[in-house]
């Protein structure tokens, strides 16, 4: 389903950048009635509010309606990433560094899969994080997940809903 995950994003992302919306995620699930999720955000970096949630899925739904990309049935859910976002994209690697992320690889490295620390930055085409046991390159191409921790920095970092 990645491919149809793809193919929703290249085909819904251009408009809300248009909008004034950066796609974070679309992930498709659900096993008898599909379930097309949506997470976007402002790209001015305030919050997402329902009346933001809202648009973007009014513009999806007429777009998806359009281009007919899912065959049958499905749920459209539209969501901002919340504080403990998801990190999907390299530049999260660089707008949240100084912030605690867990980090889950495709595969084990040193018979690990799962890392969590401060992310230092990218460094080419890798994520650096201060680990308690040291600092850690992890590439890009290998994360198969990686998410925010929730933590007090965090929570005084975050920007006011956009009201």
């Amino acid at each position: 389903m990645n491919a149809l995950a793809d193919r929703i994003a290249a085909l819904i992302e251009p408009s809300l950048t248009a909008m004034g919306y950066d796609l974070v995620r679309v992930q498709i699930d659900g096993k008898r009635q599909l379930r097309l999720q949506i997470m976007a955000e402002r790209s001015d970096g305030s919050g997402m509010g329902v009346e933001d949630c809202a648009a973007v899925s009014r513009h999806v739904s007429a777009l998806l309606e359009v281009e007919d990309p899912i065959e049958g049935s499905y749920t459209l859910e539209v969501s901002s990433p919340g504080i403990d976002r998801p990190l999907t994209r390299p530049a999260d690697y660089s707008r949240f560094a100084g912030h605690v992320a867990k980090v889950e690889l495709r595969t084990a490295r040193d018979n690990r899969r799962r890392f969590t620390g401060t992310i230092k930055g990218l460094e080419g085409e890798a994520v650096v994080l201060d680990t308690e046991e040291g600092s850690v390159s992890l590439p890009l191409a290998e994360i198969e997940r990686a998410k925010l921790v929730l933590t007090d920095a965090l929570l005084k970092s975050a920007k006011p809903l956009n009201a």
